[in-house]
């Protein structure tokens, strides 16, 4: 038997058997903490499908607040043409009608906001004027939970949110869309 050196008996190899264990935890680790954002869209509650014709309902003239996007982004509000800037208190104004004029809507109940736009109108105009139009309401609401409860609506009971949604529903009702340069 020789002799063994000290050298020979130092091995320069690294034990490399659990490395597959320690990358497929750490795989495993990263796909469990890892969020993918997803595009959500624009969430609306649709009625259920029938296919029985809706029925016409006739309605009063200055209970509606007619917005119309055509295929250029313009905005029609009314029969006028406006900018999107201006829409929210447009729309405001015409909900609450603080000054009763006959032109607009006679209660906060009976307001209906109808949006109609072209399929050539671009998907970011079309989701600006959206959330104007509900930015709209979400500031009544929240004025109304300021002045009769003297509180934020988001920090209101939810009997009371209920009051507030029940005295300023938001009516929002989206027409079909016309074809692209279509003024009807």
């Amino acid at each position: 038997m020789g002799k063994t050196s000290s050298r020979d008996r130092l091995s320069n190899e690294i034990n490399a058997g659990s490395m597959a264990d320690i990358a497929f935890l750490l795989l495993i680790f990263f796909l469990v903490t890892t969020t993918i954002d997803v595009d959500k869209g624009v969430l609306v509650k649709l009625p259920p499908w029938s296919t029985e014709p809706p029925e016409t309902m006739t309605l009063n003239e200055r209970n509606v607040f007619s917005v119309m996007v055509n295929a250029e982004n313009q905005l029609l509000v009314r029969g006028e043409l406006e900018k999107i800037e201006d829409l929210r208190e447009k729309a405001k104004e015409f909900i609450w009608n603080p000054n009763k004029r006959p032109d607009m809507a006679e209660k906060p109940t009976k307001a209906i906001i109808s949006l109609k736009n072209d399929r050539g109108t671009e998907y970011k105009t079309y989701v600006e004027v959206y959330n104007e139009l509900k930015a709209a309401y979400n500031e009544l609401r929240e004025e109304e939970a300021q002045r009769k409860y003297a509180k934020p609506y988001e920090y209101l009971a939810r009997d009371q949110q209920k009051e507030i949604r029940a005295r300023i529903p938001l009516v929002l009702s989206e027409a079909e869309p016309t074809n692209f340069g279509e003024e009807n």
